[in-house]
């Protein structure tokens, strides 16, 4: 599981653009439908928690394969239909920075 994480990492875009309009929106979503899991405040809840203390030894790019792809056999759906690569990098920068 690990190397296939590395693997989807790899392919994915160094840097993570998007336009401060949908930045809104991802952070809106973060809140609201991450938050859904993951707790309002991100400290855990049904899924782990998401704050960057939490999140420190996590790459990016990681993070951002199991936003697209999620975790097989557990509540983590993948959002790849509904996210760009570039936006699921940009979740992981925030979701490590705030």
């Amino acid at each position: 599981m690990r190397s296939l994480a590395i693997l989807l990492a790899l392919a994915l875009p160094a840097s993570a653009e998007v336009a401060p309009k949908r930045a809104a929106e991802l952070q809106h979503m973060v809140t609201q439908d991450c938050g859904s899991c993951h707790g309002l405040t991100r400290k855990g809840g049904l899924g782990s928690p998401l704050t960057a203390q939490a999140l420190a030894h996590a790459e990016p790019e990681a993070l951002a394969s199991i936003i697209l792809d999620g975790v097989p056999e557990t509540a983590m759906p993948p959002w790849r239909p509904l996210l760009t690569e570039e936006e699921a990098m940009w979740i992981a920068r925030y979701l490590k920075q705030d």
